[in-house]
């Protein structure tokens, strides 16, 4: 059986003193929750804050990205290695925002993917399509895609040490918002979709959604049978929500 996992994206927002007092509530809060897997992942600069705060706790912490790259000319890019050494658990690769924003392709979200792994560190891969990719009823083959990108380049082995992230990106932040039928919907795709590979990875690979959790909506989305917690974006940065939509997939 799937454990459920929430973990926390908290992108570009904190200061040192909101990471501790939200994380000492996420502390108090975690120890009533007995069998959800809980992370946050937080701007790099905190994390080697993060990881004293975190150190021997239940809850776990990632990066928000990896660099493709060991070492070299690379100004401005963090290694896996490097995260590693402050003990990482999870890096997320492939977000939306980096695809969109940064132009991350396909290809590079593969090697971000394998370079992550090859430290240690478990990837959250994130897939999920535009607007106009769902109105023009392409959501299927803009998830295969990206899947198949990382299976080509790692093999399908490498989806066991691995955690896939759907994100509708046309559900976050717009006013749209996916039904739980929606989102179960290409959740039961993409596990279709590995399965062609390995019908036992796909079983027992964890599938978050990640579009706008809140708490309020988080207990119908977890009850899908293949939703397995959520990737959460603004409701992280908010100790008692975090902590409902935590409950919610206990």
């Amino acid at each position: 059986m799937r454990q459920p996992f929430v973990a926390g994206n908290w992108k570009l927002n904190g200061s040192k003193q909101f990471a501790q007092n939200l994380l000492d509530a996420i502390l108090d809060g975690a120890q009533a929750i007995e069998n959800v897997e809980i992370a946050v992942c937080s701007p790099y600069l905190y994390i080697p804050q993060i990881s004293e705060l975190l150190s021997g706790s239940k809850v776990a912490y990632g990066s928000q990205n990896v660099s493709e790259h060991d070492t070299g000319a690379y100004t401005g890019e963090v290694s896996a290695a490097m995260l590693k050494e402050f003990s990482c658990k999870y890096a997320i690769v492939g977000h939306s925002e980096r695809r969109a924003i940064y132009g991350e392709s396909d290809q590079q979200v593969a090697q971000k993917f394998i370079m992550a792994q090859k430290s240690g560190i478990r990837p959250i891969l994130c897939v999920g399509e535009l607007l106009e990719e769902r109105e023009s009823g392409n959501t299927e083959k803009v998830v295969a895609r990206q899947l198949d990108a990382v299976v080509n380049a790692a093999g399908i082995e490498a989806l066991k040490m691995s955690v896939v992230a759907y994100e509708p990106v046309w559900a976050i932040g717009t006013g749209k918002t996916a039904t739980p039928q929606q989102a179960q919907d290409v959740h039961r795709f993409i596990r279709e979709r590995l399965s062609k590979s390995s019908e036992t990875i796909a079983e027992n690979v964890q599938i978050l959604y990640g579009g706008s959790v809140k708490p309020g909506n988080a207990a119908e989305l977890f009850m899908q049978a293949d939703i397995d917690g959520g990737l959460i974006g603004g409701a992280s940065l908010d100790a008692t929500d975090f902590l409902a939509i935590c409950q919610a997939a206990n």
